[in-house]
């Protein structure tokens, strides 16, 4: 069918970005303070990384932060959704900062300004410095306090520049990839010590978000970025909805609970009764949790297909971001099989759907009106390679990009308040447990010189950036 021929156009203010995070593009672990992280520790932990891969120097953005600026401003970006180095900043996660590694995110705030592009700073996207987790980590209160003391520096050092703030960025991953199936940092196999990472995480978003307003003009934002999932049953038996209930408790609800409603869903606390009694909730976490929020994040790449397990052996858990290839969830949700969703795939193997960002946009929608939304990440990864000529060419990003762009407008004109769209992700980098195998980005980085060439699709999406509106799939 002939696409329709009605332009698909997005409202005047709506912010076209990109993001990335530390320590997949930034390098430069050992310069100016920097101290480790978790994530320097696990992908120098043979094995842990695919062929071994690390962070030492990722794509150098910390030495070329002014030609990816200028990269960003030459597409026509309006926003950059970035993340800072606990570490760079705050080198044991206590006490006072280290002045070399916040000039360094104040330089590229600067930079960012000067060239006209807002910046949204994400205080913490699973880097946690190595001596807070060798105190304990997310599983122990004190972390969360140590990251108020952190976001107090950073709203005290960039709110003065910076109007966009987001606590977290998806923390499922750091609690149930981190601690329960072990596939990212710190890569510990500990059911109980997951579900405690998941409530101290969150007593840190509500602690944060009190010191940054703390520390800010009050004209400024703070949100977090939720990699909520999209949770289908297989069929409408009772017991595939049953499943589709424990998986959606946690997933969304052991986050979306506490910070927007103030509560943990009741059916979390009996999914996860084998594994703990949620001791560790003390008396006014919720309340100092339920902060007030200016907007809320969502990042979305793929729908989870689930049905119960019946006595079948436990299937694949899919993570936050659809892959399938995980440990089992903590407690009774081990009674879930995770199935692969029909339809074409990305390089990852999670299926393309877009149907599911809107469903996603709308749900919360529903669940927090009023609430501004933003797509904080959304995108994929291919296997792209460079032409005789240079150029890089990925079609199919594209047509994964328009679609999803599609669903945001539709997801729009029925009444959500979506604000903007950061494309996941600017460039190609190093993607965690996967490391240089898998690129996500819309400028493809040739990892032995470093040479940034912006792909079709960053010329594309420079387009929809500069027009506010989408051009056919096809069209460069």
């Amino acid at each position: 069918m002939p696409e329709s021929i009605t332009p698909v156009t997005f409202p005047p203010a709506f912010l076209w970005g990109a993001a990335t995070s530390a320590y997949q593009i930034e390098g430069a672990v050992r310069e100016d303070g920097r101290t480790p992280s978790i994530w320097d520790t696990f992908s120098h932990t043979p094995g842990k990384t695919a062929g071994g891969d690390h962070g030492d120097i990722a794509v150098d953005h910390y030495h070329r932060y002014r030609d990816d600026v200028e990269l960003m401003a030459g597409l026509g970006l309006s926003a950059y959704r970035f993340s800072v180095s606990w570490s760079r900043v705050q080198p044991t996660g206590r006490g006072p900062a280290v002045q070399r590694g916040l000039d360094f995110y104040r330089r590229l705030v600067d930079e960012l300004l000067e060239r006209g592009i807002k910046p949204a700073v994400t205080l913490y996207h699973w880097d946690l410095p190595q001596e807070l987790e060798d105190a304990g980590g997310w599983p122990e209160r004190e972390t969360a306090l140590r990251f108020a003391e952190y976001a107090q520096i950073m709203g005290e050092a960039l709110g003065d520049r910076v109007e966009q703030w987001i606590t977290l960025n998806e923390p499922w991953c750091s609690a149930f990839l981190g601690y329960a199936s072990g596939v990212h940092a710190p890569g510990r196999t500990e059911p109980l010590a997951s579900l405690r990472a998941a409530h101290h995480l969150n007593l840190a978003h509500g602690l944060g978000t009190s010191a940054l307003r703390a520390a800010m003009p009050a004209r400024n934002t703070v949100a977090v970025s939720l990699n909520s999932s999209v949770v289908r049953p297989l069929s409408q038996t009772p017991a595939d909805l049953a499943a589709v209930q424990k998986i959606d408790d946690l997933a969304n609800g052991v986050f979306h609970g506490p910070m927007l409603r103030g509560a943990y869903p009741e059916t979390l606390f009996a999914a996860t009764s084998s594994v703990t009694d949620w001791s560790y909730v003390l008396d006014g976490d919720l309340a100092l949790i339920n902060q007030p929020l200016d907007a809320l994040g969502l990042n979305y790449y793929t729908p989870a297909l689930v049905s119960a397990a019946e006595d079948k052996p436990n299937g694949p858990r899919a993570d936050g971001h659809g892959a399938s290839d995980f440990s089992p969830w903590p407690g009774e949700a081990d009674e879930v099989l995770f199935h692969q969703s029909p339809g074409e795939r990305t390089e990852m193997g999670w299926t393309i759907d877009p149907t599911g960002l809107h469903d996603l946009i709308m749900r919360y929608t529903k669940l927090a009106p009023g609430l501004p939304i933003y797509v904080t990440e959304n995108g994929a990864a291919y296997d792209d390679k460079p032409e005789s000529d240079g150029s890089v060419h990925d079609p199919e990003r594209i047509a994964y990009l328009h679609g999803h762009l599609r669903a945001v407008r539709r997801a729009i004109a029925e009444g959500a308040d979506v604000r903007g769209y950061y494309l996941w992700s600017l460039m190609d980098n190093f993607e965690w447990a996967y490391g240089y195998g898998k690129r996500f980005g819309a400028v493809y980085v040739d990892y032995a010189t470093l040479t940034r060439t912006p792909k079709s699709s960053a010329l594309w999406y420079g387009r929809v950036a500069r027009t506010g509106t989408l051009p056919p799939a096809n069209a460069v």
